[in-house]
């Protein structure tokens, strides 16, 4: 089986992800609106 391994360029990727995902929270927090998310095949909103 072959290792796969992340290159710099997608470390930098994945950060940039992360930092989103903690603006969103923050942001859906400040404004306590719903978060949506898709959690097996349901739809479920999630009060901050």
């Amino acid at each position: 089986m072959k290792e796969h391994k992340i290159t710099p360029h997608q470390m930098k990727i994945l950060k940039g992800m992360d930092k989103v995902y903690d603006k969103l929270i923050e942001f859906k927090k400040r404004m306590n609106s719903d978060l949506v998310i898709l959690e097996d095949n349901k739809i479920i909103r999630i009060k901050p």
